[in-house]
């Protein structure tokens, strides 16, 4: 009897560990059959020979009977294609290209823009550098046109002056070839020079030559910049042909790069000056604004009191209305020469209604030791109430060509 029960509950236990294993089997398989099921390639991509079927949406329907999972898309095969040129970024591959369109891969945002360029390709337009008109735009009758650079050594105190060259040079006789070359002064001394090369039968020299000057840096600012440009011809006389003066300023000698100035020629004035000298400068009327503009340019021909005590020379821009004193500006001082340059401009608040009682003064103003200042010569412009010749015709012009600088040479009065 016991024999029996230990029979029958041996093989109680054996069928239950032979159900476990088969259920353990069971399971694995069950398992492995779901993961393959969880992957499959979504239906409906075009075929090779290029038709054009929608693809599915990305969010399709998995088959009810099987467990969801990931769908994935397999890509097209993309070797052996010929690609072509891109140009406006619209066309990608050739038409005869056997794989997908364009049309059917996923856009990018670039796509809607029209003007737009493909990723990896160059706009060349955002690389062109300004175009340099200085060598093309000359106005009618200009004489030439001179480069050339300026810097300024603060600690060895020299002014270092770059020729670069000349373009447009316009000879006394059309029918000689122009042989130029370049005189420089530092003004007020126009004993001393620096000259260049004779440039043989061209009116276009390129010059590349640099020239030293010694200069205190207490009067630097206070100099000017002459270069004088001649005409040799056949028995080595020279020709001015015209000069450019340039006065030297703070900003341009203390900037940190040495940029390229161009000047165009002016001609010497051939008129002998005034008896007590004469000064140039440009008006402008701006009637919206109700701005009055003026400004300094030169003058030539001062008579100074005393050279031996001669500092500097200034003029003193004075509005007025009603012969009474409005607004008084004055330019920088320019080391005693007798022909300064200063190209300073000055705004005056004017209205429209004042022009008929208005007036401008400039006095041109010596200054001697002692802080003391002795009056060279003084021209008054304005309507008729205060003005009649030339410097009538110069405040009329100004009115009639409102926001448009006019220029005038005028003789200095000596009278106060």
């Amino acid at each position: 009897m016991p024999e029996q029960v230990t029979i029958v509950a041996g093989g109680v236990i054996a069928g239950l560990l032979l159900l476990v294993l088969i259920g353990i089997m069971g399971y694995c398989l069950w398992k492995k059959l779901c993961i393959a099921s969880a992957y499959e390639e979504l239906t409906g991509m075009p075929s090779p020979a290029g038709g054009k079927e929608k693809l599915p949406s990305q969010s399709a329907v998995i088959q009810p009977n099987r467990t969801q999972g990931i769908p994935f898309v397999v890509p097209p095969s993309f070797h052996g294609r010929d690609w072509i040129t891109l140009t406006n970024g619209e066309k990608i591959q050739d038409d005869s290209d056997p794989y997908i369109a364009p049309e059917f891969l996923p856009r990018s945002s670039f796509h809607s823009l029209g003007s737009a360029y493909v990723i990896g390709t160059i706009n060349p337009e955002l690389y062109k550098f300004p175009e340099d008109k200085s060598e093309t735009d000359f106005p009618e009758g200009c004489l030439g046109r001179l480069w050339f650079t300026v810097e300024y050594e603060q600690e060895a105190e020299r002014l270092l002056v770059g020729l670069i060259k000349a373009r447009k040079l316009q000879t006394p006789s059309p029918s000689e070839t122009c042989s130029p070359l370049v005189k420089l002064y530092l003004l007020p001394d126009e004993r001393r020079f620096l000259q260049s090369k004779t440039k043989r039968k061209t009116a276009n020299p390129q010059f590349d030559e640099n020239f030293i000057f010694q200069v205190s840096s207490r009067t630097v600012t206070q100099r000017m910049l002459k270069f004088s440009v001649f005409h040799v011809d056949k028995q080595r006389k020279h020709h001015l042909l015209g000069q450019v003066l340039f006065p030297l300023k703070d900003e341009m000698l203390t900037s940190d790069s040495r940029p390229i100035v161009w000047r165009d020629l002016e001609a010497e004035s051939l008129e002998p000056p005034s008896e007590f000298g004469d000064i140039q400068f440009s008006l402008s009327y701006n009637d919206y604004l109700g701005r009055l503009t003026v400004v300094v340019l030169r003058a030539k021909g001062l008579k100074f009191q005393d050279d031996r005590n001669v500092v500097s020379v200034f003029v003193k821009v004075s509005l007025m209305n009603h012969n009474k004193f409005v607004k008084c500006k004055r330019t920088s001082a320019v080391l005693g020469s007798p022909n300064p340059v200063y190209n300073e401009t000055f705004s005056f608040k004017a209205d429209p209604e004042e022009l008929d009682t208005a007036s401008l003064s400039l006095t041109v103003l010596q200054n001697t030791e002692g802080d003391k200042s002795h009056q060279l010569g003084r021209v008054v412009v304005g309507p008729f109430m205060y003005t009649r010749g030339k410097e009538l015709e110069h405040w009329n012009e100004m009115i009639n060509k409102p926001k448009e600088l006019v220029k005038r040479w005028h003789a200095l009065s000596g009278s106060t």
